[in-house]
């Protein structure tokens, strides 16, 4: 990895106990200052918003701000959420109004979200805009929705894959009391990770290990995911857009909205349904893929610093 991105801007190490789980996060700037929550996307962590940091420091933004990039339960250090039954999306929502409970008794909260991230963030807003003093969404919109016509399609498949989720815990569990040794060949390292991600995602391996660094552990001198393996399992329950459009309208929260050149078509698609969903809109599209605040960090910088300080 390169020594510039790995070496980033000094953080603090901290964490938020809320009533239900304890969030880990990394803390950069003066805890005195207004704060950027940056949310990061499925299966990432707070190591994503890296690139992004370093780019706000060249810009001297720490001058006025500080940053707090949090890891969503089952993510990075974050607990996971207890038991083995189905996670919602949200959930996340409780998570977040606990975290901003406490942060806005403070100083006043600017959210930056990509991807669930942002989609959570945005539901959030729309729900408590007073706690919200401006909005920027990373390839991100509203909360995802489909037709009501695959709610029972949704639902079985979601149990049929948690079924066999409990079936493998229940199995690895009566190996580990055999003591049974992993087979060689399906020890995990960083380089086979990397290259899993890679594969799947298109994303360049730079941001794949830094983000997969801090979803690895060692166990018995072997590295092994600290993700919740649930979060790769499909939700039970997804709303409809009838659902989500009640929801979302209408907002005078300040929103700037980044959108990636090879990011999710359905984003670019919807802009139309955005204006109707905020009054005050920015939405700019800049060159990158759908993790666009890591490999055109430079540019999403700034123009997140033109949109906050306007």
């Amino acid at each position: 990895m390169n020594e510039s991105i790995a070496k980033s801007q000094q953080y603090e190490d901290v964490d938020f106990q809320l009533a239900h789980i304890r969030l880990a996060a990394k803390r950069y700037g003066d805890k005195n200052k207004p704060i950027l929550l940056a949310l990061h996307g499925w299966l990432d962590n707070a190591d994503s918003f890296v690139p992004l940091v370093n780019a706000f420091q060249q810009l001297n933004l720490f001058n006025d701000f500080q940053l707090i990039a949090i890891d969503w339960p089952g993510h990075g250090f974050s607990q996971h959420r207890p038991g083995h039954y189905p996670l919602h999306w949200i959930d996340y929502l409780y998570d977040l109004d606990e975290l901003m409970t406490k942060l806005t008794r403070d100083q006043p909260v600017t959210i930056i979200g990509h991807s669930l991230g942002g989609i959570v963030a945005a539901a959030y807003n729309a729900a408590f805009p007073n706690k919200v003093t401006q909005l920027v969404l990373i390839e991100a919109l509203a909360p995802l929705f489909e037709s009501v016509k695959h709610s029972k399609e949704r639902l079985t498949r979601s149990f049929k894959q948690h079924h066999r989720y409990n079936q493998a815990v229940l199995q690895q569990s009566k190996q580990q009391q055999s003591k049974q040794a992993q087979e060689p060949n399906r020890q995990l390292s960083i380089e086979r990770a990397v290259n899993a991600r890679h594969q799947l995602t298109g994303m360049d391996k730079q941001w794949c290990e830094l983000i997969i660094k801090r979803n690895l552990e060692i166990k018995n001198q072997c590295y092994c995911w600290k993700s919740d393996p649930r979060l790769k399992l499909d939700s039970p329950y997804r709303l409809t857009f009838e659902q989500v459009d009640a929801l979302m309208s209408v907002s005078d929260t300040p929103c700037l909205l980044i959108l990636a050149e090879q990011g999710f078509k359905q984003l670019k698609l919807a802009l139309p349904q955005a204006t109707l969903w905020f009054n005050d809109l920015t939405d700019v599209q800049i060159e990158g893929d759908h993790h666009l605040h890591m490999g055109s960090a430079d540019q999403v910088a700034n123009t997140i610093r033109t949109f906050i300080l306007n």
